[in-house]
């Protein structure tokens, strides 16, 4: 059966749980990932239990950590970014290049959980949720596990000009993982179903699924490129792209909810009004 992580925020800060259960307070998924594999597991699997966790969820990423982004991994995804570009060809390049696209998303402390609220950009007319695979990766770049991610997504600005592409994908609430985190090996992450919904006023407006599969890159090739001039003494996360893109007639709205299934992980978020961040609420 497989191992599942939990962070849950208590009245002593957040504290990790496995498999429902609580684990001591000084474990740190930070130290845990420093460690390598083989010692990783033992320690892990040595750590007292306490008492079943119902505290409520948080993101499963602690402040220090850094989640990472993979794009332009999907077919679908390249025929997107073409269609909404006015610059197509750098997106049918980069799709069949050997270097991949990388880009950072966000530092732990800015990913929201599930249920949490995730936030569309004021000055951005075309917005989506990405749903991703996300990768947990050591101190190696060794693939520890996986849990779910929304990428959220101003399609309008990166379309405007790729260089735009950290306004359009770095923001408040613009990046969501959760609800756990499930420890497995790489092989296991081969053929998962990926699967978005969108609903509005409690009706479905959009939804559609894909399978890990479809992925062009090998997971752990993804991984290698992140690591090859970047060290994460504490370990990252990385997300593998997406695979499923509403039309160019769908934008998020506030108030949307969004659930994201990846292999059983099941993250749902809802989108809080376009207020500019830094603006009073």
């Amino acid at each position: 059966m497989p191992e599942i992580l939990t962070r849950h925020t208590t009245p002593d800060g957040p504290r990790w749980a496995l498999d429902g259960h609580w684990l001591p307070l000084d474990f740190t998924l930070a130290a845990w990932l420093a460690l390598p594999a083989a010692q990783a597991d033992a320690r892990l699997a040595a750590q007292p239990r306490g008492d079943r966790a119902d505290a409520p969820l948080l993101a499963p990423i602690e402040d220090t950590h850094e989640a990472w982004a993979s794009g332009v991994t999907y077919l679908s995804s390249r025929m997107a970014r073409e269609a909404e570009s006015q610059s197509a060809d750098v997106y049918q390049k980069v799709y069949s290049a050997a270097r991949p696209e990388l880009f950072f998303k966000a530092q732990g402390w800015r990913v929201r959980g599930p249920g949490a609220g995730i936030r569309i950009r004021a000055d951005s007319h075309w917005n989506v949720p990405e749903p991703e695979l996300v990768l947990l990766l050591d101190a190696t770049g060794a693939i520890r596990g996986f849990t779910a991610g929304n990428d959220v997504s101003s399609r309008s600005i990166e379309g405007e000009n790729p260089l735009y592409l950290p306004q359009a994908k770095v923001y408040d609430g613009a990046c969501a993982i959760g609800p756990s985190i499930r420890l497995c090996s790489a092989d296991e992450l081969r053929d998962l179903p990926i699967t978005l919904g969108i609903a509005r006023e409690g009706a479905a407006v959009f939804g559609g699924q894909t399978r890990s599969s479809q992925i062009k890159r090998a997971l752990p090739e993804l991984a290698a490129y992140l690591f090859r001039e970047l060290a994460f003494p504490q370990g990252a996360f990385l997300f593998t792209g997406t695979g499923v893109v509403p039309g160019e007639d769908f934008t998020l709205q506030p108030g949307d909810v969004v659930t994201i299934d990846i292999g059983g992980l099941v993250l749902r978020n809802f989108v809080e009004d376009a207020t500019p961040a830094g603006a009073p609420r």
